[in-house]
């Protein structure tokens, strides 16, 4: 089967997009919240406890028939992620002035600092975020090498990995399996947390904290030198304790406006920036555009995204996601 001149691979099993109904496996969550327009579905999902420290949760969205040919969405900067395509028409994804087409079929997409722009034909993509300690378990790389990229995920992660995922899941006898199915395998990978596991706790709290005003107040409240501050995040965030700040900033922003639909509300916007030209410069950096523009665009999966994420794992987008952790002072 071919769609624009386009191979399409086949899912083996009934895990097809016309078959996904969408919602969540967590218990007491709104049904109405995975509400989509016709031929589109999303799920959401919660990572065992035992690993949802290092992964942030499961997403999955799919899409089938002919008004989702070539449609067009925009994703939000976050952490990085794996996904996997099932049946799906070929994929193509810009962030920034980097165009990744098509991606691979599985694929890591770092973390990033700018919107991501995805045009799609139709199928099924699961994914898993991964935050800063998943990363510092799962890979040897620096997140930094990664950052603003997407990368076959064999190159880092070995061909036999990517062939089980695509296995396991094109096996999978309906979507309410995918859970279990990416908690079984991800559960062994993650490797012993590393010497600076409290420190990246740390820093994932500090960073998501609306009290923190900047990089003094982040070095004090970490007591480490600068300069480890920027080895850590770089290493295991992908971007320096600055751009994460920043981007947390706007997000939480961002979304206030977003959630409410009106772009021109600056009363939405934290005290934080000064004033509005402040906040647009931002708006610059992390969507290439301004709120009013990126929120006139036909947003499908990203409107459906922010209430399924926020229902069911508690927060509408992964960079402002919020773990448990150890808020004392690292060693």
């Amino acid at each position: 089967m071919t769609i624009a001149g386009h191979p399409v691979a086949r899912s083996s099993t009934g895990l097809t997009a016309a078959g996904i109904v969408g919602g969540t496996e967590a218990p007491d969550i709104d049904s109405r919240v995975f509400a989509m327009g016709p031929g589109m579905a999303i799920r959401y999902d919660r990572p065992a406890d035992e690993i949802a420290g290092s992964i942030t949760g499961y997403h999955l969205y799919a899409a089938h028939g002919p008004q989702v040919m070539g449609q067009k969405d925009w994703f939000l900067p976050g952490t990085a992620n794996v996904r996997i395509t099932l049946g799906a028409g070929p994929v193509s994804v810009r962030i920034g002035n980097r165009h990744f087409d098509p991606i691979p079929q599985v694929s890591l997409f770092g973390p990033t600092s700018r919107v991501l722009e995805a045009v799609t034909h139709g199928g099924v993509m699961i994914g898993f975020g991964i935050n800063a300690l998943g990363w510092s378990r799962l890979f040897r790389r620096s997140a930094q090498d990664f950052h603003n990229r997407i990368v076959p995920f064999d190159a880092i992660a070995g061909e036999a990995l990517s062939r089980r995922l695509v296995h396991e899941l094109s096996a999978a006898p309906d979507e309410h399996a995918v859970k279990p199915i990416l908690d079984a395998i991800l559960s062994p990978l993650l490797g012993p947390e590393p010497d600076d596991a409290a420190l990246i706790r740390h820093l994932m709290a500090l960073v998501v904290d609306r009290e923190m005003a900047g990089l003094t107040q982040l070095a004090e409240a970490t007591g480490v030198p600068g300069s480890k501050l920027r080895r850590v995040a770089h290493r295991n965030f992908g971007m320096t304790p600055k751009l994460l700040l920043r981007r947390t900033r706007f997000l939480r922003s961002f979304l206030a406006m977003f959630q409410t639909g009106d772009a021109t509300d600056y009363a939405l916007v934290e005290d934080a920036y000064f004033d509005a030209s402040h906040f647009l410069r931002d708006a610059n950096t992390f969507l290439g555009t301004t709120p009013r523009r990126f929120m006139a665009r036909e947003t499908h999966f990203l409107n459906a995204s922010v209430r399924a994420r926020g229902a069911v794992l508690g927060t509408p987008t992964q960079a402002l996601h919020v773990v448990e952790a150890n808020r004392s002072r690292p060693a």
